[in-house]
């Protein structure tokens, strides 16, 4: 499968500034950054996006992949960021871009900041199917947990930011933190597909809450376990039911909630 060519335009993910606390003492602090990013698809413009700009390439792959805007890894060229404009120019094999009627239709999602999602994302649920022969024991859920909150984090710097996983197990295989949670999973989402990494034997952790489109991503990625430290909302719920992801929330420690998926968690 050809590789598509890259730029590395990684920006600081943390800024110093100085502060002033409750006792007027200045404070050196950390925060996050924030970038505009505008997506440009063989020169047509997209959407553009807020984002922290730790993995702008993966980023702009994995949210053109989770939107089901191009099908496979293999019809994406290019993928060069330029910070000097705040742009990202994808260029497409044959130049073909994307069909029209795949971004005719939007839906404002519950995202951090305004997200968009294009097209009948729901219809195309229906063709997903996750692996049923998937299991999650507790002791893993657990090792999960521990590692995410040792993890280090820009959250543990300067706040103001989502944080998301891909686990094998308990094992942390990536991890990436943006202003925006659906910008987090977009990175790994496209990080996957450079990667050629299935998600059936994958959890999928995100700091965030358990949203439908939370949900629709995680199901496109092939993963079948969704876990969260915050709550979720009724049509993530449905969903979850619908594609038959294991849906766990309120997890933090030794607590969880598990809503949806029972037959594959084993205490």
């Amino acid at each position: 499968m050809p590789r598509p060519e890259l730029t590395d335009a990684r920006r600081p993910l943390t800024y110093g500034i100085d502060a002033v606390n409750e006792l007027g003492e200045s404070v050196p602090t950390r925060i996050a950054g924030e970038h505009p990013l505008t997506i440009y698809v063989d020169n047509r413009e997209l959407v553009t996006l807020m984002t922290l700009g730790g993995a702008p390439e993966a980023l702009t792959i994995g949210y053109l992949r989770n939107q089901r805007l191009v099908d496979a890894i293999d019809e994406i060229a290019a993928v060069q960021v330029d910070w000097q404009v705040n742009a990202v120019a994808v260029r497409t094999r044959g130049g073909r871009g994307i069909a029209p009627e795949r971004v005719d239709k939007r839906t404002v999602t519950t995202g951090c900041g305004q997200g968009t999602m294009f097209g009948d994302l729901m219809d195309e649920l229906e063709r997903v199917h996750l692996p049923g022969d998937a299991r999650l024991d507790q002791a893993t859920l657990y090792a999960l947990l521990d590692a995410v909150r040792t993890h280090e984090s820009i959250y543990k710097q300067a706040g103001a930011v989502h944080g998301c996983a891909l686990a094998r197990g308990g094992e942390i295989l990536m991890f990436v933190e943006d202003v925006g949670r659906h910008n987090a999973v977009d990175a790994i989402a496209g990080q996957m597909w450079l990667e050629g990494l299935d998600g059936a034997d994958k959890l999928f952790y995100t700091t965030g809450r358990l949203t439908s489109e939370m949900v629709i991503k995680a199901a496109q990625m092939g993963i079948p376990f969704l876990v969260s430290r915050s709550g979720l909302t009724q049509m993530g719920y449905e969903l979850a039911c619908q594609v038959g992801i294991t849906m766990i929330g309120r997890a933090q420690g030794k607590h969880y909630l598990l809503y949806t998926g029972r037959e594959r968690f084993e205490r």
